[in-house]
């Protein structure tokens, strides 16, 4: 978010939280893109706020109790407060449960099996849910038009339109088993907590292969995966490195270094196999 959004995605936040009783003094920013996550305290509360219209808060909402149901790692609810979505000023805002970090990262190894165990739970959850295809036809939406895409040049637009079609071809034309997933489980959204590993941002959440979310991780965490099947691995990865260029170069698009992240994404598909992960172009960017 801008800065003038910022102020008014933080006070929206606030202002909900102290209208249900929860004392705030503070807001301390924990991550700022199109979404904006903040830890409210002294009542130790992790607030996500994004604009009305710019996100799916009430299905990541509902997504969030069927799945504690279960005993899913995923990150629960604030319990001290009624779990809805909350609208102020033109801001959604959920309340969530914060956890201290018990380590910076979480082990490749802790990562797999806590995925492992989200996957078996999600396999429980009857809820109706976007499809992985959904998520590419966005980002081809992206790519197709020059309005919401005006910096891609004409021979990357092609490439990358091609790429997407072609991937979710090859993909589909495997016939995979789908399932409920979370779309996009990278590093920054797990947390490393006393209760073990948690997902966050739920508002992802998709069917597809279980390739398809192990596409978004380190290659060391699906070291720690069963059974992958590693051709479908390479096509998910690609594809994900063609979905995720696509809405680094959408016109608004407020991701840290977005427009740098788009162009490396780029050349990384234009390089060839092996196929990068994207914490490996993150750590590229590093030293940008």
């Amino acid at each position: 978010m801008e800065m003038s959004d910022v102020t008014r995605a933080v006070a929206a936040a606030t202002s909900v939280a102290a209208s249900l009783g929860l004392p705030v003094s503070s807001a301390i920013m924990l991550h700022n893109s199109n979404k904006l996550s903040l830890r409210l305290t002294p009542c130790d509360v992790f607030a996500r706020v994004a604009p009305v219209g710019q996100e799916v808060a009430q299905f990541e909402v509902e997504l969030a109790q069927r799945l504690a149901e279960t005993g899913c790692p995923v990150c629960p609810l604030e319990p001290r407060v009624v779990p809805r979505v909350y609208t102020r000023d033109g801001f959604t805002v959920t309340l969530w449960t914060y956890y201290q970090p018990v380590t910076p990262h979480v082990s490749p190894a802790d990562c797999a099996k806590a995925l492992e165990l989200l996957h078996a739970d999600m396999r429980k959850v009857d809820m109706p849910s976007p499809r992985f295809t959904d998520r590419v036809t966005e980002a081809e939406e992206v790519v197709a038009d020059p309005d919401r895409s005006p910096e891609l040049a004409d021979a990357d637009r092609v490439f990358l339109a091609g790429r997407l079609a072609s991937l979710r071809r090859a993909i589909e034309e495997r016939g995979a088993v789908e399932q409920l997933l979370h779309g996009e489980p990278h590093p920054g959204n797990v947390l490393s907590t006393e209760r073990g590993p948690l997902f966050i941002d739920l508002e992802t959440c998709c069917r597809g292969p279980v390739e398809f979310d192990l596409a978004h991780v380190p290659e060391a965490v699906c070291e720690h995966y069963p059974d992958i099947d590693q051709g479908l691995l390479d096509e998910c990865r690609q594809l994900v490195l063609a979905m995720v260029a696509a809405w680094r170069w959408e016109l608004g698009d407020q991701f840290p270094k977005g427009r740098l992240f788009g162009e490396e994404l780029l050349r990384a598909l234009h390089g060839g196999p092996p196929w990068p992960t994207l914490d490996t172009v993150n750590k590229r960017l590093g030293s940008v």
